[in-house]
């Protein structure tokens, strides 16, 4: 059981990172940890990949086993809060009083409330006071920290829970929705009803509700609909007040915004679509059912090419390499060969990185005749009008030729950007580097990067940064008892 005066670790997001650090040092230790969420479910963006490499395994395969790690824990050592933002984090100065679990002071208007004992999921933001700071050991008045933080106070909003439990995902309740939103979990490219369940494997296992959408008072056809008096469209937002002995950032990451790169044409042309839109065009769960089409006109897609480096080692976008960007068209040439036996896969590339034991990997993807490489930074995209084709303007450096190639669709090789909300964190100063990566560790604070958050990663290396994570919660809270 937990020592009694010993507070719980806050973990910053609920994908594949959080939930692997939370399960390490739950394991590893009697500690208990908080996961806190902003998506309705946790799980985190693997979700929304078809397979990860090397072994293309399904996506919720790996899921599932921590699933049931996470529910064969003692009981409440793992909590969830999802739909939720952290607002503020504080330092609790020494012999500041309670360290338990307790209720706050919240603005008027604002329901305050101690932590749930059943709280479901986790993914959070990080501080927003962080510099490109090195001076991690002192507070910025000339007090060591390790003399001076004793844990942090962490205010948390939650957005109003209008599905309890009690759902059995039966589904009556979205059959007689009138209203549409946008499937963003597919990336937009499909709708689905205003309440809706988010994917197969979600947990909590419930439907959601968009606020934005539903017509609330004015509708309540799912109210009625439900037999297990699941829904309450008058449930209200919830503020929490904690207190934590130490925090892991594990909010994860986005794609880079490909409209920015102009020149590419995505968010113009139908047919040029990202790498991670590629993912649910695959899966079969996805918008079209795992069939890989054409987004203009729904026909199959046997040109495509793909374009690496779509933002990434840009000075004008992204000056990093996103470390898994390669490996994810290759995997994906191998799903549009699987999926449309015809077709045939065309890589543009600068440099292919496949490091390590991914070097097979790239020598699957590569022994198809099926697939070429480019060795060349693709110019300019453009439509063939009547066709909805793309013509690709690019250099061949091999031969030295600047050359024009015509596709069905273009998929773009998106760099990933690390999550950095901002969160008023008062004189706490986080070591962020340049790019937003809490890729230094801030011992001295307690505070801790996982996953992508540290540094651009794929699945395994993001799960071997958690288990260091957790190892460093271990010898933070040791070393401030030794």
């Amino acid at each position: 059981m937990n020592k009694l005066n010993e507070r719980p670790v806050l973990i910053i997001g609920g994908g594949f990172s959080g939930i692997s650090a939370a399960l390490e040092i739950t394991e590893a230790s009697s500690k208990s940890v908080i996961i806190v969420e902003k998506n309705p479910y946790i799980g985190g963006r693997v979700l929304q990949m078809y397979k990860y490499f090397p072994k293309l395994c399904p996506s919720f395969c790996g899921f599932e086993i921590n699933l049931r790690r996470i529910k064969s824990a003692d009981e409440g050592r793992i909590k969830f809060l999802v739909s939720s933002e952290i607002e503020e984090v504080i330092k609790i100065q020494k012999n500041s009083g309670k360290v338990a679990i307790q209720n706050g002071d919240a603005s008027a208007g604002e329901k305050v409330s101690s932590l749930p004992a059943d709280a479901s999921a986790g993914n959070i933001r990080s501080a927003d006071a962080g510099v490109n700071s090195n001076n991690y050991g002192n507070t910025g008045d000339g007090t060591n920290v390790n003399d001076y933080v004793n844990g942090y106070k962490v205010k948390i909003k939650q957005k109003p829970q209008y599905i309890n439990d009690n759902c059995t995902i039966c589904g009556e309740c979205a059959k007689v929705c009138p209203e549409n939103r946008l499937n963003d979990f597919n990336y937009n490219m499909d709708t689905q009803k205003a309440i809706y369940i988010t994917n197969i494997s979600a947990y909590p296992s419930k439907f959601n509700i968009d606020a934005e959408v539903c017509k609330f008072d004015s509708c309540k056809k799912c109210e009625a609909a439900c037999k297990y008096s699941a829904i309450n469209l008058n449930a209200k937002e919830e503020i929490f007040n904690i207190e934590v002995e130490s925090i892991v950032v594990a909010s994860g990451w986005k794609p880079y915004d490909a409209e920015k790169i102009t020149n590419l044409g995505f968010g113009k042309y139908k047919n040029v679509i990202t790498n991670v839109m590629m993912e649910r065009l695959a899966a079969d769960n996805g918008p079209t059912g795992g069939k890989i089409i054409r987004p203009s006109d729904g026909k199959e897609a046997k040109n495509v090419a793909f374009v690496q480096c779509a933002g990434s080692r840009n000075e004008n976008h992204l000056p990093y390499c996103s470390a898994i960007c390669c490996l994810a068209s290759l995997k994906q040439s191998i799903y549009l060969r699987e999926k449309n036996p015809e077709s045939s896969s065309t890589i543009f590339y600068i440099d292919i990185r496949t490091p390590g034991r991914y070097e097979k990997f790239y020598n699957r993807a590569s022994s198809d005749e099926k697939t070429k490489f480019v060795k060349g930074i693709v110019a300019n995209i453009f439509e063939d009008e009547l066709s909805g084709d793309l013509f690709l303007e690019a250099e061949d450096i091999l031969s030295g030729k600047k050359i024009k190639f015509r596709a069905d669709m273009v998929v773009l090789a998106a760099g990933m950007v690390p999550n950095r909300p901002a969160i008023k964190t008062g004189d706490i100063k986080i070591g962020y580097d340049a790019n937003g990566f809490l890729f230094n560790q801030n011992d001295n604070l307690g505070i801790f990067s996982a996953g992508v958050a540290k540094n651009p990663a794929d699945v395994y290396s993001s799960v071997q940064a958690s288990t260091g994570a957790a190892l460093s919660v271990l010898q933070f809270s040791a070393n401030k008892r030794g």
